[in-house]
């Protein structure tokens, strides 16, 4: 009988320890989660905090700058109007004779074959000779390539916070007379994602590069943004 008694008290017991183990959920760190998809990449700081007598280190990765600048329709933008949106960013100018045309070919290229994906996505396309890069060139030029500037912004400002704004962006640019068109600069379409955390660096002159950018933004929106 009191073998009876014990499985009985037993059993109401077991329940309980269920139901407390089936509460008890594991943390999940949301940028561990991101970097499975996808790295985060620049600058991070570390950060120490103490909890309960204990030390606790916590990564803070970069976001990309906040900006403002004047597009194409001589609108004024700033990076707030962008929030939300997976980002792929570079930095050009007009009269460039030498890798600007094949990086805005690759970036045209890109941008119509993400058409399905349009909702989702801004190309930004920052001018490092504001001087003669004004709304209007820019327009003029929107028209000499043939390109769908729905979603897809060309900026003018100042040149020496867009240069400085290029390495922020994982890209170099400066005045140099002594290469064609009078500007030095790197050639980089840099990915960032809603968040404004840049996930990827690629080579705005090689297709290939170009088509694994177009993979790289299928994977974020499929896999960490959940878009079908």
């Amino acid at each position: 009988m009191k073998h009876i008694k014990y499985l009985i008290l037993l059993l109401g017991v077991l329940p309980i320890l269920g139901a407390c183990e089936g509460g008890a959920e594991e943390q999940v760190d949301p940028m561990e989660e991101k970097k499975k998809v996808l790295p985060i990449i620049g600058n991070r700081d570390i950060q120490y905090t103490t909890v309960n007598g204990k030390e606790i280190v916590d990564t803070i990765y970069n976001t990309i700058p906040t900006f403002t600048y004047l597009n194409q329709d001589s609108v004024m933008m700033t990076s707030k109007d962008f929030e939300g949106k997976i980002k792929v960013v570079d930095f050009f100018f007009t009269y460039c004779p030498s890798i600007c045309p094949p990086m805005t070919a690759q970036m045209r290229r890109l941008n119509m074959k993400t058409k399905d994906i349009s909702k989702h996505l801004e190309f930004l396309s920052f001018s490092i000779d504001p001087e003669n890069d004004t709304p209007t060139r820019l327009r003029e030029y929107i028209k000499e390539k043939e390109i769908n500037a729905t979603n897809w912004n060309f900026f003018t400002g100042d040149e020496a916070a867009t240069h400085r704004l290029a390495k922020k962006f994982f890209n170099g640019a400066e005045r140099n007379e002594l290469v064609p068109g009078g500007f030095g600069h790197t050639p980089y379409f840099i990915l960032v994602d809603k968040e404004g955390y840049p996930r990827g660096i690629y080579n705005g002159t090689l297709p290939e590069e170009v088509d694994q950018l177009e993979k790289d933004i299928r994977k974020l929106l499929k896999l960490e943004y959940k878009v079908k």
